[in-house]
């Protein structure tokens, strides 16, 4: 009997130490100069988007579809990975600024409607190796769409914002399509 009572107080106080004991916390507040961020800025973007959908060199190529895909007007079903070209101008053979990299998959039923997904890859001076988070969705054939910036690296380190997108050209092999972004970041001092 005075075995389990030593027993039992030995893990009575063992439990009110735990208890009481200080919780290992698996987050902390820092402070944004701790990562080398500065005062938030709102920065504008302008580049042309170029989809190569055909021809010896395509940027655009189509990974995935359903059975139906072929029998929609929409093209619903079919998922495209891009590395499309960003230039300063609507000419391809204007300064390349970046890339486009990542997905879009006809998502609509109704009109074409493209769930877009893809990084935007800068190379140009200060931002080169900086990169935008895309993510939304566009309807080709609105005359402007907008999309959400969803993050980014970087220069764009904890970026938001918007992009819009209108259609300066298209044929059968290429679409060229002029990109307003609208970011706030913190400038990121690389470390």
């Amino acid at each position: 009997m005075a075995k389990s009572k030593t027993l039992f107080s030995i893990f009575l106080v063992l439990v009110v130490i735990l208890v009481t004991a200080k919780a290992q916390s698996f987050h902390q507040s820092i402070s944004p100069a701790s990562l080398g961020l500065q005062e938030e800025k709102l920065s504008h973007l302008r580049f042309y988007f170029h989809d190569v959908v055909s021809g010896p060199n395509p940027t655009a190529l189509r990974v995935a579809q359903a059975q139906t895909t072929n029998n929609s007007a929409t093209s619903f079903g079919a998922v495209d990975v891009i590395d499309d070209t960003l230039t300063i101008a609507p000419e391809s053979n204007s300064k390349v600024v970046g890339k486009a990299q990542g997905i879009y998959a006809f998502a609509s039923q109704d009109e074409i409607g493209l769930l877009m997904v893809m990084n935007l890859v800068f190379v140009e001076e200060r931002l080169n190796g900086s990169t935008l988070s895309l993510l939304g969705r566009n309807t080709v054939s609105s005359p402007v769409r907008e999309m959400s910036i969803v993050g980014g690296t970087g220069v764009f380190r904890f970026a938001r914002g918007y992009a819009q997108a209108k259609t300066v050209s298209f044929t059968a092999q290429e679409a060229v399509v002029e990109y307003n972004v609208f970011v706030f970041h913190h400038d990121a001092i690389l470390i």
